[in-house]
């Protein structure tokens, strides 16, 4: 079943790159290119991630390529997740039109932090040291606590219905995703404290270990189908909700909307 679900991912190839079309041919060129240019770089690389998925931690993936390679998608990945958080940084932005200071600097926050949540992850990978990822997650709970926070402060304001509903959204989302998180986050500390290895490792930034990490992040890949490599239920939900259902959807209900 594990190994059925990874492998419909692919289907995720089909719609995303189905909606990117429809960013071309059908969404009004007047869409502020701060939205738009992020929610197509999002369908583009989410397209590419169904295709060559892989675990960063684990190194695992489901095609023996180099496009699946922890480095090349991480550094694709590195670009999608810092534009796509400003896009919806700037829906809040264009909402609250210069109206709450405290708004505009959530915005700026969730911004600040997607970057912070880069590097976290980056550290994760070239020092070989695992707790980062928890931090790094930790970062993905500020930035939608900020999304939900300055929207909730926005219905206040006299708005247009468009407007009113990505807010709503954005609520939703909020009030689903922060108590999930929490849960990810617990799951990531129970893998650390469960797991003899991670807890051996040294933060050390070494500049030989930091170089051999990068190496290994193009050339090791483990062909595999196991949901322990995978992280389990949390971990399809995630690659699903993120890739698929979710955020592709919303990014481009968002250009349709704003």
């Amino acid at each position: 079943m594990y190994k059925s679900l990874l492998l419909f991912l692919r289907i995720g190839v089909f719609s995303n790159l189905i909606l990117f079309f429809l960013t071309l041919t059908y969404v009004n060129n007047g869409v502020d290119p701060f939205i738009m240019i992020p929610t197509q770089i999002l369908l583009v690389v989410s397209a590419y991630r169904c295709l060559f998925p892989v675990n960063y931690a684990s190194k695992a993936v489901i095609l023996d390529s180099i496009f699946s390679s922890v480095f090349i998608t991480r550094f694709v990945v590195t670009v999608v997740e810092v534009v796509y958080i400003y896009a919806f940084s700037q829906v809040i932005r264009i909402i609250n039109a210069d109206q709450f200071l405290i708004v505009d600097i959530f915005s700026w926050i969730m911004l600040a932090q997607v970057i912070v949540s880069q590097f976290f992850c980056w550290g994760a990978i070239l020092i070989k040291y695992e707790r980062l990822y928890f931090y790094e997650e930790l970062g993905w709970f500020i930035i939608f606590l900020c999304n939900a926070i300055a929207s909730a402060i926005l219905f206040s304001l006299d708005l247009t219905s468009g407007h009113y509903t990505l807010l709503i959204l954005n609520l939703i989302f909020g009030a689903l995703y922060l108590p999930w998180q929490v849960f990810h986050l617990k799951s990531i500390t129970n893998r650390i404290n469960k797991d003899d290895n991670i807890k051996q490792q040294v933060f050390d930034l070494n500049s030989n270990k930091v170089f051999g990490e990068l190496q290994k992040s193009f050339q090791e890949r483990k062909l595999s189908f196991d949901q322990s490599d995978w992280g389990g239920v949390v971990g399809m939900m995630w690659m699903y909700g993120y890739w698929i259902l979710i955020i592709p959807v919303w990014m481009f209900f968002i250009i349709l909307t704003i």
